[in-house]
């Protein structure tokens, strides 16, 4: 009854009331980020450490220079800043939500909260999926491949091969001798470098049993030095997040168009078509200029929308509405002789008028 009566008040409050209201709810949302993002600066080296944790393990992977560049005394700073401020936000999102529920829902029906006790979960979880495939696949796959490409750009393509029994030298890995002029009588299976022309050469028998002297090819270098901008690869790493975590709502954008009544799940089956059209373009869009994570991406976001088109059968809106889609739960005793709130004010509104009617019936039988 309590509950009852403070739908009504908050129905009749008047603007400024409401506007007291709002004033309210944003105080008390600072009241969170603030002091978050404080602890969060705090940490914000381990979450710095924490992202760039996967362009490490690429770069070693590839034997580049395992660093980042930070090109101004107050970048690093302003990373951390700027970061610990991000991460305030997401770990408070769920109490900005809450403020604004508590903002909204006093005017809402029973029937119009249930969408939402529906939604926000669905929401807070699809979330979490989509920042954990960002982080433990999509972003390792898209560095491997990018990286790669800037790796792949050689110097003297047209360099002769090094001789397969230097090569088997250099396996061995033993150390190279420093030289400033060629030993009088080498060794087989022997390298050293010469100081006086920085070339390394090697000494090998021949058919006839003799030493030869052989000089040794530089390996071909990459034309691009890849060294990566602390800044400018934080920023892409949470343009790439948010990309994905948008994306990965897409089974609540189905269910919404099936509850508005734009579309049904037969239409949406019968489209399946343009759907994984509009997922490879969406894949392009986050993804860098590469098939293979591109691929990776479409993979989920055509799942997601099968998925919408299951969810949008087993959550009509009718079902919703009336709170049976969770019929599978066992109600309290008592609870299913309750009835709907919504449709109890109806229910009641007919008896009086009925009442009301039986009323001035009879008063016209008396004056008769």
């Amino acid at each position: 009854m309590a509950k009852k009566q403070h739908q009504t008040d908050h129905q009749l409050m008047s603007f400024g009331d409401h506007l007291e209201e709002l004033r309210h709810r944003i105080l008390l949302s600072l009241a969170l980020p603030i002091p978050l993002s404080v602890l969060t600066f705090l940490m914000s080296a381990k979450l710095i450490e924490w992202l760039v944790l996967p362009l490490n393990s690429v770069l070693k992977a590839y034997d580049l220079p395992n660093k980042v560049q930070a090109l101004s005394p107050p970048e690093i700073l302003i990373t951390q800043i700027k970061l610990s401020l991000i991460a305030a936000l997401l770990l408070s999102a769920p109490w900005l939500l809450w403020q604004v529920w508590l903002f909204i829902s006093p005017g809402l029906y029973q029937r119009e909260r249930r969408f939402v006790y529906l939604l926000i979960p669905g929401s807070a979880i699809l979330t979490v999926c989509g920042v954990a495939l960002m982080y433990f696949v999509m972003l390792p796959l898209m560095l491997y491949v990018l990286v790669g490409i800037g790796t792949n750009l050689k110097i003297g393509p047209d360099q002769p091969p090094i001789d397969p029994r230097i090569q088997a030298i250099i396996e061995k890995a033993d150390p190279i001798e420093l030289r400033y002029q060629h030993p009088e009588s080498p060794e087989a299976d022997h390298l050293w470098l010469l100081v006086t022309d920085q070339k390394l050469y090697g000494s090998v028998l021949d058919e006839d049993g003799a030493i030869q002297i052989i000089e040794v090819p530089p390996p071909a270098e990459s034309i691009i030095s890849q060294q990566f901008h602390i800044s400018r690869y934080i920023g892409f790493v949470l343009i790439l997040m948010v990309g994905i975590v948008i994306a990965f709502q897409m089974p609540l954008v189905v269910l919404l168009l099936g509850w508005v009544g734009i579309a049904s799940p037969a239409w949406l089956k019968k489209n399946r078509k343009y759907a994984l059209l509009i997922c490879g373009v969406v894949s392009a869009i986050i993804t860098p200029a590469d098939a293979l994570s591109m691929l990776v991406m479409l993979a989920p976001l055509y799942g997601l929308y099968e998925l919408g088109i299951v969810l949008l059968r087993i959550a009509p809106a009718s079902k919703v509405a009336e709170g049976s889609i969770f019929s599978w739960k066992q109600r309290k005793r008592g609870d299913a002789d309750k009835p709907d709130p919504d449709k109890q004010a109806t229910l009641t509104k007919q008896s009086d008028e009925a009442a009301q009617s039986e009323e001035s019936r009879s008063s016209d039988e008396d004056t008769k």
